[in-house]
């Protein structure tokens, strides 16, 4: 039956290609060509078209290789297969843009030998996943191949028989398409950025098809019986109504993105996703223009990219916020594919800004569009603001807050995170944030425990570490409570809950201050915090002034985390030097060695050394608070996590508890000149002069005696700031 099921499908198949449908029409299109053949081409296009020459020839040159699947992430044939869908994506550009043959015919025996193989090989055999792939360990790998390789399909598609047309689609295509969806519904039908990955896989194979049952499949999703089995008849009805999306590609949009354009998971997980997101909106507005995608939910998708780019530092990389390797940046090929579409969309200059950092674009005609205006604009670098995204799909499950003073190097940034969980990828830290100074984390989020697609590392998957360690409230910069997480550390109590956003107020040009409340990380502990970004010309840069309370009815043991990870270079307390003793047993805290500790006295003040910058923290304490020096690395017998240091403010037996403190940024040091410049804090003291319910006062200190009272509205966060001397 299953056969002459797919016999059926490849007459309706060869009927379709017969009839008037453009080739190349899904990304690069048949317009696109003409102009890029017709013009001279601009540098950066002609440096991105001769590497991807230099690439394929040489990929060519070696021999086409379809190895039987064997290897996690990493290993030779995972590595083998990823090449040969980047190298057949590259081959069909360069087919329709340079014209030679020998790249057709390249993609064209690639194809069939998958197609030659693909019905022999069983589901892949490590059998690792919650949905195994065929070609690869994990479906959304295998998505990842269709992804591509349906744009290589489409780009030689004329170039190719109706009988090879016929043997492709019957084999290959229409094969994986079902296996991707129809044989692994727990991928496909869900919301989720691999889900996003099967969607547009199946929807763009099925747009180069023109099949319209698989388009309706990726756009709406699959059928659900009410026992949640796959219903028999898929082709008749799918779960989507207007505005009660719950699966396929609309939903994905739906449900994922804030109406800011943030999406839930993070910017590591965002970053991967709007490679689908955009390369499957962009065949849809090719193929389907009736849908208007791009108009969908005001514009979504192209605010997403702009939001992604927003959650970026200095040098463009990142925040590492959730689930997220350290170091992924706006110069990976998928935020490239992001934002060359989304100008395509909409000409936003200020998205060449950002295209400059990138140094790379698409082989298509936005590719071509975005290095021919590099040349025309006039250089500008790309601006970032202050700006809060709001979180949740109606944007009422907290914000991500990004307070910024500068530009460019001289940027500094802080992040503060009152969002929602983040489904499987969030952390438990509520209020937490981190500093940047330009592109140093001055206070770190640790992010992820994993080495993405490093073998030696379990076949490059999340370690347990990042379940003990990484994930765990100690491991940011925020309250942990009598040594637990937040939420005691369950996913399915967090993902319930979200902070509320109290204010986002950048009216003070001297003073962006953000508020924010958690009610449910801790039964019975209130806790709110308020960032400012003060400037003064007193400081050479923007001091962060962190107010943190925690109001509960019984006592408990507060730990506030300062994870500077660098090098101590003084502080005002006297330590006690310890053998160093493992923290605990759970929570994180089995990870942490306690290395020396210290009482507190009416102030703790540490100067410490990153990336030849020199930082001070000036905090608020009472007597009998605890100052612990710790290390991460205990009970790690694989050597999985960094040895990073950080300060742990304790407050004993408390029921009210404030956290004040100041984050000053003051001084380098030179390597080759060997000459420190500034290396002592400015500040003496910061201190509470009053907390009421409506407001609190602070007085900030200077060494030079000079004093500064902030008033904070704690509803509004308007700032009034008074200079005494």
């Amino acid at each position: 039956m299953r056969k002459i099921y797919y016999i059926l499908i490849a007459l309706v198949s060869t009927s379709l290609w017969s009839c008037a449908q453009s080739y190349p029409g899904l990304i690069l299109t048949t317009q696109g060509v003409e102009k890029i053949k017709s013009e001279v081409h601009p540098p950066l296009f002609k440096k991105t078209l001769q590497s991807a020459i230099e690439k394929v020839d040489h990929a060519i040159l070696e021999g086409i290789d379809v190895p039987t699947p064997k290897d996690m992430a990493g290993g030779y044939t995972h590595e083998q297969h990823k090449n040969n869908y980047k190298y057949m994506q590259l081959a069909g550009a360069l087919y329709q843009i340079n014209g030679d043959k020998k790249y057709a015919e390249y993609v064209k025996q690639t194809l069939m030998q998958y197609a030659d193989k693909f019905s022999s090989w069983p589901v892949h055999p490590t059998n690792r996943s919650y949905a195994t792939g065929k070609v690869f360990w994990q479906c959304l790998n295998d998505s990842n191949w269709l992804v591509f390789t349906s744009q290589a399909y489409d780009a030689i598609h004329e170039y190719l028989t109706k009988e090879e047309v016929e043997y492709l689609d019957q084999q290959l295509f229409r094969p994986y398409a079902d296996f991707i969806s129809i044989e692994n519904p727990q991928f496909f039908n869900r919301v989720h950025n691999h889900s996003t990955w099967g969607n547009a896989a199946v929807g763009m194979i099925g747009l180069v098809m023109n099949d319209e049952e698989l388009i309706n499949r990726a756009l709406y999703g699959l059928k659900i019986n009410t026992d949640n089995s796959l219903a028999k008849d898929n082709d008749g009805g799918f779960i989507y109504e207007k505005g009660k999306a719950k699966a396929g590609f609309f939903a994905q949009i739906d449900y994922a993105f804030s109406p800011d354009g943030y999406y839930t998971e993070g910017p590591y997980y965002q970053r991967y996703a709007m490679l689908p997101f955009m390369l499957f909106a962009q065949a849809i507005e090719n193929k389907r223009p009736d849908l208007k995608i791009f108009e969908y939910r005001e514009g979504l998708l192209v605010k997403g990219v702009k939001a992604l780019l927003y959650q970026t530092n200095a040098s463009g990389e990142f925040f590492p916020i959730n689930d997220a390797q350290k170091g992924m940046s706006i110069k990976a090929g998928s935020v490239v594919t992001a934002l060359n579409i989304a100008y395509g969309i909409s000409k936003d200059p200020d998205l060449i800004n950002a295209a400059r950092l990138q140094n790379s674009v698409l082989l298509d005609q936005n590719g071509f569009e975005i290095a021919t205006q590099i040349e025309k604009l006039p250089l500008q670098p790309f601006e970032k603001s202050s700006i809060e995204l709001k979180d949740g799909k109606d944007g009422d499950e907290g914000a991500l807050g990004i307070l910024r003073s500068g530009s460019g190097k001289d940027e500094f940034t802080v992040v503060f995170k009152y969002t929602g969980q983040g489904l499987g990828h969030g952390h438990y830290d509520k209020l937490s944030y981190a500093i940047y100074d330009g592109d140093v984390e001055v206070l770190q989020d640790y992010g992820a425990a994993r080495w993405v697609n490093i073998d030696q590392k379990e076949g490059g998957r999340y370690l347990p570490e990042n379940k003990t360690w990484a994930k765990q409230t100690i491991a940011h910069n925020t309250l942990v409570v009598d040594k637990k997480s937040h939420f005691g550390g369950k996913y399915e109590i967090a993902n319930l809950n979200h902070s509320e956003g109290i204010f986002f107020n950048t009216d003070n040009p001297k003073a962006h201050a953000a508020g924010a409340v958690e009610l449910n990380a801790y039964a019975g502990v209130e806790m709110r915090r308020i960032i400012l970004l003060w400037k003064d010309d007193h400081f050479d840069k923007p001091v962060v002034l962190d107010i943190f309370e925690a109001v509960s009815d019984e006592e408990h043991i507060y730990d506030f985390p300062y994870q500077f990870a660098g090098q101590i270079m003084s502080q005002n307390f006297t330590v006690e030097g310890v053998q160093p003793e493992v923290m605990g047993d759970a929570h994180g805290y089995q990870h942490l060695y306690s290395e020396a500790i210290a009482e507190a006295g009416e102030s703790i003040q540490m100067n410490w050394f990153k990336d030849n910058k020199f930082y001070t923290m000036t905090s608020e304490s009472k007597p009998g608070d605890n100052i612990i020096l710790g290390r991460m690395g205990a009970n790690d017998p694989d050597f999985n996590l960094r040895r990073d240091a950080l300060l742990i403010h304790r407050k004993n037996n408390a029921s009210k508890a404030i956290f004040l403190s100041a984050i000053e940024s003051h001084g380098t040091y030179s390597p080759v000149t060997e000459r420190p410049i500034q290396p002592y804090s400015k500040i003496k003291s910061i201190e509470t002069v009053e907390n009421t319910a409506t407001s609190v006062e602070i007085e900030v200190k200077s060494k030079s005696e000079k004093k500064w009272r902030l008033k904070i509205n704690k509803q509004t966060g308007k700032v009034e700031i008074k200079e005494r001397t």
